[in-house]
């Protein structure tokens, strides 16, 4: 009987030799590929359709908003209740650009191949966290800065300028406070699952039916309850942080407050900190269970 013999075909493969960029690298093409992830760059044009669907509504709205104060000579919206007017389109934009950075990884098997390489568990979720934040705030910060240009050729002399400017730089801040809170929340649940459909429905299901026990605390015969109501959802809780820390922004003639927060501004602000601490962790927590497979 014939001994088995063997033949290596050289079919080309070499071994790379060019530079290795290292980690700061391979976490800025994670965090850029996210980005674009999140608007559909670089994707179907049918995965565009939405992101640019909420990204012309937002710019229209603040193009209307400026338009009309042109020719009233009144702000009808500030820059912070923009960012309070547009929330809801920002929970259907999270629904949908967060299932696409982690669920779709998540279901095609490719996160063994990211920590194959020299990747700390850790980069890779707060690669995808940095980049759904980044694009929140694009969508809500860049209308307010239409918003500022259209204010400030209007503005009479460079006073009124630098006093649109202060008013701008607290909405953007707010609109920061909006992308931290609902990317934390939102990228979280997306992690729990690869199915992008039951990760979207969660992340609808916490943002909106967590609402009705704010209205159902607000009932309540305790004074305390009443005002403490908005943190047990986070939209209300980022609108509480918001009411606290710049209500003359936010409130006017034309817009009054729907929480009352009496004293416990401060009691927002913390639970907003360890809403957002809390998810990070638990998500760097899901990561490295995930690597150490």
């Amino acid at each position: 009987m014939p001994e088995p013999t063997g033949v290596i075909h050289d079919i080309g493969y070499q071994r790379y030799t060019g530079p290795r960029l290292g980690r700061r690298h391979v976490f800025g093409a994670l965090y850029l590929h996210g980005v674009r992830t999140a608007f559909g760059l670089g994707r179907s044009a049918k995965a565009k359709i939405f992101p640019w669907l909420v990204v012309g509504i937002v710019l229209l709205v603040a193009a209307a908003v400026t338009a009309i104060r042109s020719q009233i000579g009144e702000v009808i919206m500030t820059y912070a209740q923009f960012a309070d007017a547009m929330s809801w389109l920002v929970i259907f934009f999270v629904a949908v650009a967060a299932p696409e950075l982690v669920s779709r990884d998540m279901r095609s098997g490719v996160l063994p191949l990211y920590f194959s390489r020299p990747l700390p568990h850790a980069d890779y979720p707060l690669a995808k966290l940095l980049a759904l934040a980044t694009a929140l705030f694009l969508l809500l910060g860049a209308p307010q800065l239409l918003m500022f240009l259209g204010g400030a050729f209007t503005a009479d002399g460079m006073g009124a300028v630098w006093d649109e400017l202060l008013d701008l730089l607290p909405g953007l801040l707010y609109a920061g406070l909006w992308a931290v809170v609902f990317s934390s929340v939102g990228l979280l649940i997306a992690s729990l699952t690869g199915k992008r459909a039951f990760a979207a429905g969660g992340i609808v299901a916490v943002f909106l039916m967590t609402t009705p026990i704010v209205g159902i605390l607000t009932v309540l015969p305790s004074q305390t309850a009443n005002q403490l109501a908005g943190i047990a959802s986070p939209p209300t809780l980022v609108q509480g942080v918001g009411l606290w820390t710049m209500r003359d922004l936010l409130v006017t003639e034309a817009n009054t407050a729907d929480l009352d927060l009496g004293p416990f501004g401060p009691v927002y602000a913390l639970a907003a900190v360890a809403l957002v601490a809390g998810c990070v962790a638990l998500l760097l927590a899901r990561y490295k269970k995930v690597a150490a497979r």
